[in-house]
């Protein structure tokens, strides 16, 4: 198939074939298919704009540079929000590679972004992220005014499966000055933390 065909398979209404499309185009690249794919990141079908993230986190930490430059510069919220997912994937689909530095400085950033769809996206890719991003999850959680935002670290956090996280949590459960959402949030993640603690555990054996 050529790339052409691909790209139109990518909006194609059977998962499989999108799947199959996202796994040829990651596979057969060359230096126009990373910049094509971050092209239809603002594209108005929401089936093209998703397997577009999809195949950025297929490729992998070559995607990492334009994400992170889309994440801080596009005036686009769509193409904003859609980095952070596909950084998320990344992440996801690469366990064992480290997470670019530039990938972690570009979502500590994006944390600050005026709108929430991005922001909480960012969250919830550095807690794909892991241990690497405990300190910038945890730097985030003591300065954040936001409480939307605060209470996405918290789920971040517990899905990074940090032993340190275990710590923040419990402070913040005991913390009479939190806000009570916030607290309530902390409460619920500390068992799901232990629950990924856990089973990070079994599957090391």
């Amino acid at each position: 198939m050529t790339v052409d065909s691909l790209f139109e398979q990518l909006k194609h209404p059977n998962p499989h074939l999108r799947e199959r499309a996202m796994f040829e185009l990651a596979e057969n690249r060359d230096e126009n298919t990373i910049p094509r794919l971050m092209s239809v990141l603002n594209d108005e079908d929401v089936t093209l704009r998703r397997a577009a993230v999809k195949t950025l986190g297929v490729i992998g930490v070559d995607s990492v540079p334009s994400l992170v430059k889309s994440l801080l510069n596009s005036n686009n919220v769509t193409v904003r929000g859609s980095c952070a997912k596909a950084l998320a994937q990344i992440a996801v689909n690469y366990p064992d590679v480290p997470f670019p530095t530039e990938g972690l400085q570009g979502l500590q950033t994006a944390i600050n972004d005026p709108n929430p769809v991005v922001h909480i996206a960012a969250v919830m890719a550095l807690g794909e992220v892991g241990s690497p991003a405990f300190d910038i999850l945890d730097e985030a959680l003591k300065t954040t005014d936001n409480v939307a935002v605060a209470v996405s670290v918290v789920n971040a956090l517990a899905a990074s499966g940090d032993d340190r996280a275990i710590e923040v949590l419990k402070g913040l459960t005991n913390d009479e000055s939190a806000d009570s959402y916030v607290r309530e949030s902390a409460v619920s993640a500390l068992s799901r933390l232990e629950q990924v603690i856990n089973l990070n555990a079994r599957r090391q054996q």
